[in-house]
């Protein structure tokens, strides 16, 4: 086909210029129209892509009409920004996690999207690294067995990584819906930031086909000792009655199986990452029958898990899935929080969550 599809990015902050960069590489795709409320950054933008520009988005998009509208802003603009895509017209809408801050803001942003038709893409995009596939690869082989367990941990703060976690879980489990929650969380310094989140979160996820999920995001997660910066120091797997695989995101992969001890290369790298997942938006726009692998209803039902996990760790107890009623987990968890300190589980996270000393654990 040699028509391309117009795009419009929101927000030229690093990730908006991955995703304005990737989409000009590719062929299938004419990025047209920028937006910052950075004057100089959106000056920079416009010139590189020869794109037209504006600092106010509804502007820009319904002027321009793109085909994709995609926005790489902060987490509290999600349903305004989802609107004015659905407003301007746009086939495809493009984001980066989370969904939303709250159920109450996902449920809306849902149903804008249902009642409007318009397809959406949400970015956990490291689906498309080298590690993490050969790790799906195995699962997905039977070379595991009967997989039992599911499993993530990070140590940057939930809003910024439990997405992510539970995203890729549930592509290793099949993407099976699940049907109750529990967890628990500590806290409170990362609930001023741009990215609110307990300073820990840790739960358990049981999974309609009875596997069992364990997520750990935080200060307190364990150390991943194999991967040297901190923001990667991600570990998910899958166990099964014959072995086990996983991915680290900051260094390969590695597994056990009947057949032997295996491991091999792979680390996050949005150069590599990008691009197919650009391309499989173009897929989706020719055929219909071509879903995204990052579709808003994937991501929907993790989010779904990571909002039920937090009211679970403010009301106690398990809560049920799918969720019924909205609320606002982000004030929720301010009140339950409030005063409560975080213990670290490794003098790196203690430098980076403020806490001097806790526990024997020193910055």
């Amino acid at each position: 086909m040699s028509n391309k599809y117009r795009v419009v990015v929101v927000g030229m902050g690093k990730r908006g210029l991955h995703h304005a960069r990737a989409f000009q590489a590719n062929g299938r795709f004419e990025v047209v129209g920028v937006c910052d409320v950075d004057a100089a950054r959106m000056e920079a933008a416009a010139q590189q892509f020869g794109a037209a520009k504006d600092s106010d988005a509804r502007r820009l998009a319904l002027a321009v009409k793109p085909d994709v509208f995609c926005f790489c802003t902060l987490p509290t603009l999600r349903s305004e920004m989802v609107r004015i895509g659905v407003e301007s017209g746009a086939r495809l809408i493009a984001f980066e996690k989370p969904v939303a801050l709250t159920s109450r803001e996902g449920m809306q942003v849902r149903k804008m999207l249902a009642d409007s038709g318009v397809k959406a893409v949400v970015s956990h995009q490291h689906r498309y690294g080298e590690h993490y596939r050969k790790v799906k690869e195995i699962v997905a082989s039977g070379a595991l067995g009967r997989v039992h367990t599911v499993y993530g941990t990070a140590s940057g703060w939930m809003m910024h990584m439990l997405s992510h976690l539970i995203d890729y879980m549930r592509w290793y489990n099949g993407e099976a819906p699940a049907q109750w929650v529990m967890a628990q969380a500590a806290g409170e310094g990362k609930m001023s930031d741009l990215h609110p989140s307990p300073d820990y979160l840790g739960g358990f996820i049981q999974f309609a086909n009875d596997v069992r999920g364990v997520v750990e995001c935080g200060a307190g997660a364990p150390d991943v000792p194999e991967v040297d910066y901190w923001w990667r120091k991600c570990r998910i797997g899958a166990q099964g009655t014959d072995g086990v695989a996983e991915v680290l995101t900051g260094n390969g992969w590695r597994a056990v199986t009947k057949a032997g001890a295996s491991s091999g290369p792979g680390c996050m790298n949005y150069d590599l990452d990008m691009p197919p997942y650009i391309q499989d938006m173009a897929n989706w726009l020719d055929d219909e029958r071509k879903v995204h692998p990052c579709n808003f209803e994937s991501a929907y039902a993790g989010f779904e898990i990571m909002m039920a996990l937090c009211r679970s760790a403010v009301d106690g107890g398990q809560v049920a899935l799918p969720l019924t009623e909205p609320a606002d987990e982000m004030g929720m968890l301010r009140a339950y929080l409030a005063g409560r300190k975080v213990i670290p589980s490794t003098a790196a996270s203690a430098k980076e969550y403020g806490v001097a000393e806790v526990a024997g654990v020193k910055a």
